[in-house]
């Protein structure tokens, strides 16, 4: 009883230190790992989140967030550059992301896309966003944890691995 007890207690530290905000091990399609926690860690959806004039949001100061657009060095990821045109583009991120594990598409229109990743082990929710402007043949994206100060680096790693995923279909 103590053990559990005691793990329990640790999980929880480590969970709200952040040093479990979605690690790529605990990202998967299957329920969570320890029942009863799936949804416990969700959060709320960010208040600030979509395009505000054809720009996609600032990270905040904690390192859990990455952004193509306005970022400063330690939040910047590059945008994803692709040939053709920007609707064979569109439904081929939507077939990446539809393998990306334990990710729901949330939103979609012509020129954005919004995804929430969950992870396996305590079901910590990350947003990423996808905004493809018709004038330029990118796809800005951003993606962040809902809680917790660090991902350990997670959305950075899921976002460079649609950006493969993506280039293996010749996109």
């Amino acid at each position: 009883m103590t053990q559990y007890f005691l793990s329990f207690v640790l999980a929880g530290l480590l969970a709200f230190s952040g040093l479990f905000t979605s690690p790529a091990w605990a990202v998967s399609t299957s329920p969570a790992a320890l029942p009863g926690l799936q949804g416990l860690f969700a959060g709320s959806p960010p208040e600030v989140i979509g395009l505000q004039d054809g720009q996609l949001a600032p990270c905040p100061d904690s390192p859990n967030c990455v952004v193509s657009q306005g970022a400063d060095l330690d939040h910047e990821i590059a945008p994803i550059a692709y040939a053709g045109d920007r609707e064979t583009a569109r439904e081929a991120l939507l077939k990446v992301l539809s393998v990306v594990p334990n990710t729901t598409v949330v939103e979609q229109r012509d020129d954005y896309i919004r995804t929430e990743s969950a992870s396996k082990l305590m079901g910590f929710v990350d947003d990423a966003e996808f905004y493809l402007p018709a004038e330029e043949n990118l796809i800005q994206v951003r993606s962040a944890a809902r809680l917790g100060e660090s991902d350990l680096g997670v959305n950075r790693r899921r976002l460079e691995q649609i950006r493969l995923a993506l280039a293996d279909l010749g996109i």
